[in-house]
């Protein structure tokens, strides 16, 4: 776009730093340097930075929001949340391809120089140092934090006898007719869990002794993971939290009577939940995407989780069902998925522990009820998210998929929430017979 006449436009030698001065009638000609060439050698590794550990030191800034004294209290524990989600998805997605590179000995090696099996390497010996560091932090920071603040997670052990007696009708009531022991023999092969399932691995015996039996129990998705005790009507009572992994655990005898219960442990799997889709092969891609949803559940193990104190036996028997190596296995001293604190999070009654609600501005090119493809015609508008609303972006969408002059829509997502207006517009412009193209963000 060329210079309203009489301005100036400065030209900045970046090499020189020399600067002239030139106008658009030619009165003063600019002067360019000569073309430098590249010092950088693009070839050489040492130049690059390899994408996986990359991401792996943004998510150490997220964990780093975390430890910010400055944050208000729950936004800590909320990026704790965010943290762990960020890793779940790390592990299903870009550790998963990491391994089958591995394991289908290829010999490709990125322009960091790094072969799949230094890159796997790095990523576990930085990912251990990073979920070490997130738990001892939770430990010892935020726990005690957080019961300073009236907000205390209990082990069923330490409650009240009358707040134990609640815990036990609870699980009776709610829990216990959900909870279905799998046993683990040689008639019986160890169950196909789901992805990021919550599980307790139990050893028990008879009482004329023999061989030890092995059980799963699935701990059930339906039930918060954490569940809050009662409370009374005086605002300074305390909000008193168990987890419900805890309550299982500790009421798990009554689903095996006339056993004697040896040990019993938590666990969490992770598995590949990459999908694999050739949309050109694929006939019905609806059915196939569904297909590979159900098959990315139960995909091949990548991490397993399990309680500090875990025994041995008990890592080596999990490792060895799960096609594992011990560099797989984090051994966790706190709940096993930080993001179960979530009702921490999204509990109104900690909103003075909370940031303050940020409402972004109205950019005032678009004022409510404004014909957008109007104003649109006469100016260009940018918006600055997330400080300025995104409504009129949606509104756009909206109105674009129904005027009649619009052929096609597209657009690239990168996450939807389950009722996006954007992904209605989309589908009734669809409908409406428009053509509509959506493309799938990939980070």
């Amino acid at each position: 776009m060329s210079p309203r006449r009489g301005s100036g436009v400065r030209l900045i030698d970046m090499q020189s730093s020399a600067a002239k001065i030139a106008t658009p009638d030619g009165a003063v000609a600019p002067q360019l340097a000569e073309p430098v060439e590249c010092a950088v050698d693009l070839s050489d590794p040492a130049n690059f930075i390899n994408r996986e550990l990359s991401w792996l030191e943004f998510n150490r800034r997220v964990l780093e929001e975390a430890q910010d004294p400055t944050q208000p209290l729950i936004e800590r524990v909320k990026f704790m949340t965010i943290f762990s989600a960020n890793l779940d998805e790390f592990f299903e997605i870009r550790v998963a391809g990491i391994k089958q590179q591995i394991q289908s000995e290829t010999s490709d090696i990125g322009p960091d120089g790094m072969t799949p099996t230094e890159t796997f390497n790095a990523i576990q010996r930085i990912a251990h140092e990073l979920v070490a560091t997130q738990y001892e932090f939770w430990n010892k920071e935020l726990v005690p934090t957080l019961a300073q603040n009236g907000i205390r997670l209990h082990e069923i052990a330490q409650l009240s006898a009358k707040r134990a007696a609640w815990a036990k009708r609870y699980f009776q009531e709610e829990v216990f007719p959900m909870l279905t022991p799998l046993a683990v023999d040689a008639s019986h092969p160890f169950p196909q869990l789901l992805n990021k399932s919550h599980n307790l691995l139990v050893r028990a015996r008879t009482k004329r002794g023999g061989e030890p039996l092995l059980a799963i129990v699935q701990v059930p998705r339906v039930v918060p993971r954490m569940i809050l005790l009662p409370r009374g009507k005086d605002d300074d009572e305390p909000w008193e939290y168990i987890y419900l992994a805890s309550l299982i655990k500790h009421h798990i005898a009554d689903l095996f009577p006339g056993l004697i219960l040896d040990a019993v442990h938590a666990f969490r799997v992770t598995r590949n939940s990459d999908l694999y889709i050739d949309e050109e092969e694929a006939e019905n891609l609806l059915r196939t995407i569904e297909q590979e949803l159900r098959r990315s559940s139960r995909g091949k193990a990548v991490r397993l989780e399990v309680e500090a104190d875990c025994p041995r036996d008990f890592r080596e028997l999990l490792l060895a069902f799960f096609d594992l190596q011990e560099a797989d296995l984090y051994r966790l001293n706190g709940p096993l998925s930080m993001t179960h604190l979530m009702p921490l999070v999204t509990n109104d009654a900690f909103a003075k522990l909370k940031d303050r609600p940020f409402q972004p501005a109205t950019d005032p090119a678009l004022p409510p009820q404004s014909d957008i493809f109007e104003v649109i015609r006469k100016q260009d508008v940018l918006l600055h998210h997330p400080y300025e609303s995104f409504d009129p972006v949606v509104h756009f969408i909206e109105i674009a998929a129904t005027d009649p002059q619009v052929l096609a829509i597209k657009i690239t997502l990168y996450r939807t929430s389950g009722d996006s207006p954007v992904v209605e517009a989309l589908i009734e412009a669809a409908n409406a017979g428009k053509q509509v193209t959506a493309k799938r963000c990939s980070w």
